[in-house]
């Protein structure tokens, strides 16, 4: 009676089965393999059928025998790299069965180059190292019956196949499941154990482990946290002496099935002779050494290429971040565009290169599997890889984490021969840089954040200045991720007048930062009210001592009429401003200043007069510039001077990146420079106190008669009057205190501008029909000018309107 399982196998595998018992212990194992592969002619159907096995470095897959019709007609090759594309190597590497079809097949360049005609491969790997492969005609592929039949020749074929050269060591056999392990007596010498000395189980090998490596001897020899394939790892013991010993394991897990559980099989060697030489352990700890300070991905980066490219006489080195399914290129060295293929062409961090990482299979399997890659001179990869080493290509995937941080690419023009103490070289130099390489990242992104906040805080450009030009430069701290309280500001004010601000808020933290944001604001707002230089900086004093903050503040304001050349300033509690004059002297200016705001409530800051001749350069700014652990304030000061006195004013921009080029990195820096010189076409100014009586408007129509016939306007007069007789007639009905008029003319457009003591705004009529009580005069303005509004002054209003004059 036939069995159920035998039924359930088919009638072929049983007959390959009794055929395999008929083969005699008389043939010698080249003789059996040919039996067999025969036999995967006739049971399997099969037309070719050949055995791969690896050479003794594991990098090459050879021929070790076949059977069939040529193999070229098919376009099987003598050999494949072990790290390569091709079925036979991928089906090694991860120890699963490949199943492919005439369509996949004649996408390979070898089967193209055969002209075969439709056929379909299955590739089964072997118990050790090495692949069953198995060619049938015709598109529909290997049936069930036939992949039974295969799967048990490639078990036949497995216990006679030329077992790969042995690696240094010792070999050993682990079920995963059961903990038990097989070992020849070179692996127990290893241990420093006898044979009497050895219970069979992997945790008494483990036992012998130095704690610290534990761990990722663990990963390896737990199931569970390891994907099918190879696996290599160095790890020290304890010898009976005390003394330590570096082991290295080379591994390979093979699946399991419901009848069989996994193996992990390889061998063990004294990793001593293995170990880089003297300057390769001197290149690690030199590279360590860097990473360890290399605070950005770009130091990061950098310290990479300076370890490897020379000491491996390279052509050029990629190293890449991986963000999702894409790589950004962080260095490319050498950094010419023309040494490298157009996907890596992407300058640092700020383009995506032009194709994702699945466009690249070589690549993505690499990272995929995250153990070094190594490919010599000749073999067939993708453009955008096979152009960055034709002689040869590591690919290093950096792992970090529990994922792979970015990928480093390492490429040479001509032949390169890649040793064991250079591969070694190159898996110590990828663990430490993706380590690095996300630390630097995490670093990197939290330090945009906070310079991103810092910048939202300070304005997105300085406006354009009448006589003047003025540039400012801010540089966040790098000695931690907390936001500061530095700023600046530039505020045009009404009659051709500036306001120049720097500030420091105490502290470097989110509450530092708020409360400059508020100053900032603050002082913007007392300054456009047109209030003198001590009285805006009182009120923010004021404002702070009432927001119940620990914090205080430092600032300098600075007042310039650009007409005239004449500034006022004030300081509370900061370092003075610093002048350029147009003769190249400098001048640190000396004045009485005043505690720093949110001190002193009812504290005094005293006006000093500056005096700008024309090609004079003002410099504002804050103690991170001109003070530090190893440098006195007066002599940062004296420095910045000296700088400003061998500076071109000329080149503002470049004058501002010089005096940074120096800075303390360990503090916030704002700087804030502008060059005066002077107003090429100067307003003329009338004014008019408006008394309350009756006759008020009439007077000021007379009165502004009187001015535009002395600057010679005649044709615009009617509506310039009208204007006026709107604006006073407002300001008269609608509020109460002084008024005042005001008529500027600077090229050809005529400004006029009443002011008295009322704060709200002038509207306009929601209504406009014979039916509206009143907001005529306001529409007339808006129709007979070219522009008009309104700002604070003083606690009042000013109400302006611009006429252009022919």
């Amino acid at each position: 009676m036939v069995s159920e399982g035998a039924a359930a196998r088919g009638t072929r595998t049983l007959r390959a089965e009794v055929a395999l018992k008929t083969l005699t212990g008389d043939l010698d194992p080249q003789e059996r393999l040919h039996a067999i592969l025969e036999q995967v002619l006739v049971f399997a159907g099969a037309t070719v059928a050949a055995v791969y096995i690896p050479d003794g470095e594991g990098d090459l897959l050879s021929l070790a025998g076949s059977a069939g019709v040529p193999r070229s007609l098919y376009g099987l090759r003598d050999s494949y790299p072990a790290s390569g594309t091709a079925p036979v190597a991928e089906a090694c590497r991860t120890g699963r069965r490949r199943w492919l079809g005439s369509g996949e097949l004649h996408q390979d360049d070898d089967v193209r180059r055969a002209h075969a005609k439709d056929f379909s491969l299955g590739v089964l790997p072997l118990r050790v190292r090495g692949c069953l492969v198995a060619v049938g005609d015709g598109t529909a592929g290997f049936d069930a019956e036939d992949r039974q039949c295969l799967d048990l020749l490639a078990e036949a074929v497995t216990s006679v196949a030329p077992a790969p050269p042995a690696g240094p060591g010792a070999s050993f056999d682990l079920v995963m499941d059961s903990g038990r392990v097989d070992v020849d007596g070179g692996l127990l010498e290893l241990f420093g154990m006898g044979p009497d000395d050895f219970d069979g189980r992997v945790e008494t090998l483990l036992a012998l482990t130095v704690p610290e490596d534990l761990p990722a001897l663990m990963s390896v020899v737990e199931a569970d946290h390891m994907s099918i394939g190879d696996r290599e790892l160095e790890f020290r013991i304890l010898l009976p002496s005390g003394e330590q010993k570096w082991l290295r394991l080379r591994g390979r897990l093979l699946p399991g099935d419901p009848a069989s559980p996994a193996h992990l099989v390889g061998h063990v060697a004294d990793a001593s002779t293995l170990r880089t030489g003297r300057g390769d352990v001197a290149r690690i700890q030199r590279l360590a050494a860097a990473l360890a300070t290399a605070g950005t991905v770009r130091d990061v980066s950098q310290a990479v290429v300076t370890a490897l490219r020379k000491p491996l006489h390279a052509d050029r080195i990629a190293l890449a971040e991986l963000e999702a399914d894409r790589l950004v290129v962080t260095v490319l060295d050498p950094p010419q565009p023309e040494a490298w293929p157009e996907v890596w062409r992407s300058e640092w961090r700020y383009e995506w290169p032009d194709a994702p990482v699945r466009t690249m299979p070589t690549l993505a399997t690499a990272l995929r599997e995250g153990r070094a890659a190594i490919w010599p001179a000749g073999t067939p990869l993708e453009p955008a890889l096979a152009e960055v080493g034709p002689g040869g290509l590591a690919v290093l995937p950096l792992p970090a984490g529990g994922r792979m941080a970015g990928a480093c690419l390492i490429g040479w023009d001509t032949p390169h021969d890649f040793g064991p103490e250079e591969r070694a070289l190159l898996t110590a130099a990828a663990g430490l840089a993706g380590q690095a390489l996300m630390r630097a990242h995490a670093f990197d992104a939290e330090h945009e954040l906070v310079g991103m906040l810092q910048r939202t805080l300070l304005p997105r450009r300085l406006p354009e200045l009448p006589g003047a030009v003025a540039v400012a430069r801010y540089l966040p701290t790098t000695a931690g991720l907390e936001v500061g309280g530095d700023w600046y500001d530039v505020i045009p004010l009404p009659d051709n007048h500036v306001a120049l601000v720097i500030g420091d808020v105490q502290g470097h933290n989110a509450g530092a930062a708020t409360l400059m944001g508020q100053m900032r604001t603050a002082l913007r707002a007392y300054a456009v009210e047109r209030h003198p230089p001590d009285v805006v900086v009182s009120h923010a004093n004021r404002l702070l001592m009432d927001m119940e903050t620990d914090l205080f503040a430092t600032c300098c304001y600075v007042d310039i009429d650009m007409e005239e050349g004449s500034a006022w300033y004030v300081r509370a509690g900061h370092i003075p401003p610093v002048l350029r004059h147009p003769d190249g002297t400098t001048e640190i200016t000396e004045s009485e200043g005043g505690p720093p705001l949110g001190v002193v409530r009812q504290a005094d800051f005293p006006m000093s007069p500056l005096r700008l001749a024309p090609g004079t350069l003002l410099a504002l700014t804050t103690d991170g510039l001109v003070e530090s652990a190893d440098l006195d304030v007066e002599d940062g000061l004296d420095r910045l001077a000296e700088e400003l006195s061998a500076a071109d004013p000329a080149h503002l921009g470049a004058v501002a990146d010089t005096l940074l080029a120096g800075a303390n990195r360990d503090d916030d820096v704002a700087l804030l420079l502008m060059r005066y010189d002077g107003m090429a076409l100067r307003p003329q100014r009338e004014n008019w106190t408006v008394w309350r009586v009756p006759q008020a408007v009439g007077q000021a129509r007379r009165y502004t008669r009187r001015v535009l016939r002395a600057w010679d306007i005649e044709s615009e007069a009617d509506t310039v009057l009208l204007v006026v007789s709107e604006l006073v007639t407002n300001a008269l009905v609608h509020t109460d205190g002084r008024v005042r008029l005001d008529l500027t003319l600077l090229g050809d457009r005529l400004r006029v501008a009443v002011a008295d003591a009322s704060p709200r705004t002038p509207m306009k009529p929601t209504i406009i029909g014979w039916e509206a009580t009143g907001g005529r005069g306001i529409l007339l303005v808006e129709a007979m000018s070219s522009a008009w509004g309104t700002v604070p002054v003083s606690g009042g209003k000013q109400v302006w309107a611009e006429i252009p004059i022919g």
